[in-house]
C-alpha cells in the first residue's frame, strides 16, 4: 500500500511522491525559545518524530531540519513596538538576550530527549544565518516583491495573486502589525521582512538598508532553502501557524526562486486545556518538565500519540494534584503492552529450547494474529502516519500473545512463533518511539517468578482462611514495589510490572 498523506494546501490525501526519491527534504517550524517548552510543543514535536521515524523505517532517506527561532520574533502581546519576545523577556530577567536563548535552547533539547525525540539532523539557528537572510530580501526587492520604507523592508503581497492560498484568507486581511508598520505599509496584509531597529535595541545587524534584524517569516524560509532547497517534500508545525506565519513562507520564497515551495504541508492540531489553546501568552501551559514531575516520559509520549497528528487534543490536568487523568489513563495502556513482552519471556524462560514437529493450534493462531496486526499496523501508518489505529493494532497483538502465554504448558516447538510475535511487538512499537525500554531479561525475570509463586500461595492460603486484611496487605506491598497482582474468576492470580512514573 502507497502512503498517502493529508496535504493541507490541497486539503485532500495524497500519495507520497518525494521530488528525488528516496530522499526526502522536511522542515518542520522549531520553538521560539524564550520559555520553558510547554505540552503543546510536545505534541508537534514528537508527532513529528513519529512521521519521520517512519519514512526511514519505510526506507527513505530523510533530511530532518527543524530551526531555532532566536530572534526576530515580533508580538505586540509580550513586548513594545519594534521588539521581540526574546529581547522583552530579556528586558525583564536583565540578561542578555542570548544567554536567555541559548538557556531555553538547551532546555527545549532537554524535554524533547526525555520524550525520545529524535533530535533534528540539522537545528539551524536565525541569529546564525543573517546573510543568507539578507540575501533573500534582496533577492524579493531586485524582483519587485518588496520594498524599503524607513529602513524596514516588506513584502508586497499585492504581487503574488496566490497568496492566502493555504489560509484561504482573502489578501485584504491584514496580520498583526504595530502602529509603525500601519504607517509604513503600502497595503494592510504586508509583512515585515526586515525591520528596523532602534539605537537600544540589543540584537540588531547591519544591512543594505541600515542597522536592524529579520521579520520572523523570512528566518524560515532563508534557512529552509540552504538546507534542503527551493522546493520541500513536506513543511510541518502547528496549525496555529498557518496565517500569518506559513502563508508568509510560501509567498516569499516562490516569489524569490519561482519554484513551489512545499510539496505537501502537514500541520498539527492544537493542545488545548480547558477548551482554549495552551499557550505561553495565555498562561494557560503545563511545561513538559511539570507533566513528568508525577508521569513517566513515555506514557506521555504514549498519550499523545493515540490522537491523530492532525487532531486537536483537550488536555485535562489535575492543578492540586499536578497529575493528568489522560496520562495516567495512558500509563495503564502502557502497561499492559509492556506487560505482554513479560508475559512472552517468562513463558520463553521456562520452555525447553527450540524442538522440531508442528506448532500446537494456539501458537498457529497467535502467529496468524502477528501477521494481521503487522499489516494493520502498516496500513494505518500508510493512511495519513494513523498513529492512534496503529497503536490498537498493538495492543490486539499483545493481547493474542497474553492468550498464548496463558494457555498450556510450554513446548518446544512453539518457541520460535512466539519468538517472533514478541520481536514484531517490540519492532512495531520502537518504529513510535516506544516500548524500547524492555524488561528484566528472562533469567532475573525466572528467578522473580520463583520468589512470587511462593508469596502468591501464601496470599492465596491467607484467602482461603478469609484472612482479607493480609491478602490485601501482599497485594498493596507488592504494588508499592511495582508489582500488580490481577485476581481473575476462578481464583487464578497473576501478575506484571508497573511501569515507572
Amino acid at each position: 500500500m502507497a502512503l498517502t498523506l493529508h496535504n493541507v494546501l490541497t486539503r485532500r490525501k495524497e500519495t507520497f511522491v518525494p521530488l528525488h526519491p528516496p530522499f526526502v527534504g522536511i522542515y518542520v517550524c522549531g520553538p521560539t525559545v524564550y520559555d520553558l517548552p510547554h505540552l503543546g510543543h510536545a505534541k508537534t514535536y514528537v508527532a513529528f518524530d513519529a512521521i519521520v521515524r517512519y519514512l526511514r523505517h519505510r526506507g527513505y532517506s530523510v533530511l530532518y531540519v527543524q530551526n531555532i527561532t532566536d530572534v526576530g520574533h515580533l508580538t505586540d502581546e509580550q513586548a513594545g513596538e519594534g521588539e521581540d519576545k526574546i529581547v522583552a523577556r530579556a528586558r525583564l530577567r536583565q540578561v542578555h538576550p542570548m544567554v536567555l536563548a541559548e538557556t531555553y535552547t538547551r532546555e527545549f533539547f532537554r524535554a524533547m530527549d526525555a520524550l525520545n525525540v529524535t533530535r533534528p539532523d540539522i537545528s539551524p539557528r536565525a541569529t546564525g544565518h543573517i546573510p543568507e537572510i539578507i540575501s533573500l530580501v534582496q533577492t524579493l526587492i531586485e524582483k519587485g516583491h518588496a520594498y524599503e520604507a524607513n529602513g524596514s523592508v516588506y513584502f508586497d503581497v499585492t504581487t503574488f495573486p496566490e497568496y492566502g492560498k493555504l489560509s484561504h484568507r482573502e489578501v485584504t486581511e491584514a496580520s498583526d502589525e504595530s502602529r509603525v508598520e500601519r504607517e509604513e505599509k503600502r497595503h494592510p496584509a504586508d509583512f515585515a521582512l526586515w525591520k528596523r531597529a532602534d539605537p537600544e535595541h540589543i540584537l540588531q545587524w547591519p544591512s543594505p538598508w541600515g542597522m536592524g534584524f529579520p521579520g520572523w517569516h523570512v528566518e524560515c524560509s532563508a534557512m529552509a532553502n540552504k538546507y534542503i532547497g527551493a522546493t520541500l517534500d513536506i513543511h510541518g508545525g502547528g496549525v496555529e501557524n498557518i496565517f500569518p506565519h506559513n502563508e508568509d513562507e510560501i509567498a516569499q520564497s516562490e516569489a524569490a526562486n519561482g519554484e513551489p515551495y512545499v510539496r505537501y504541508w502537514l500541520l498539527t492540531g492544537s493542545l488545548k486545556i480547558g477548551g482554549q489553546k495552551m499557550s505561553k501568552s495565555l498562561g494557560n501551559f503545563v511545561t513538559i518538565d511539570q507533566a513528568l514531575v508525577n508521569h513517566s516520559a513515555e506514557a506521555l509520549r504514549f498519550y499523545l500519540l493515540q490522537a491523530h497528528y492532525a487532531s486537536p487534543i483537550d488536555f485535562a490536568w489535575d492543578a492540586e494534584r499536578q497529575v493528568s487523568p489522560s496520562i495516567e489513563e495512558a500509563q495503564r495502556g502502557l502497561d499492559r503492552l509492556y506487560g505482554a513482552l513479560e508475559a512472552a519471556d517468562r513463558w520463553l524462560a521456562a520452555a525447553p529450547a527450540a524442538a522440531p514437529g508442528e506448532p500446537g493450534a494456539e501458537a498457529r493462531a497467535l502467529d496468524t494474529q502477528r501477521q494481521e496486526s503487522r499489516d494493520e499496523f502498516y496500513a494505518a501508518m500508510d493512511d495519513d502516519c494513523n498513529t492512534p489505529r496503529a497503536i490498537a493494532a498493538l495492543f490486539t497483538l499483545a493481547a493474542a500473545i497474553n492468550r498464548f502465554a496463558a494457555t498450556g504448558a510450554p513446548a518446544g516447538a512453539d518457541r520460535t512463533l512466539l519468538e517472533s510475535a514478541r520481536a514484531e511487538l517490540q519492532t512495531l512499537g520502537g518504529v513510535l518511539g516506544l516500548l524500547e525500554h524492555p524488561p528484566a531479561t528472562a533469567a532475573a525475570a525466572v528467578g522473580l517468578e520463583a520468589v512470587l509463586d511462593k508469596v502468591l500461595a501464601w496470599r492465596q492460603d491467607a484467602r482461603q482462611r478469609r484472612d482479607f486484611a493480609l491478602s490485601d496487605r501482599i497485594r498493596d506491598d507488592l504494588r508499592d514495589a511495582g508489582i500488580l497482582l490481577e485476581d481473575h474468576p476462578g481464583g487464578q492470580t497473576t501478575w506484571r510490572w508497573q511501569r515507572a512514573t
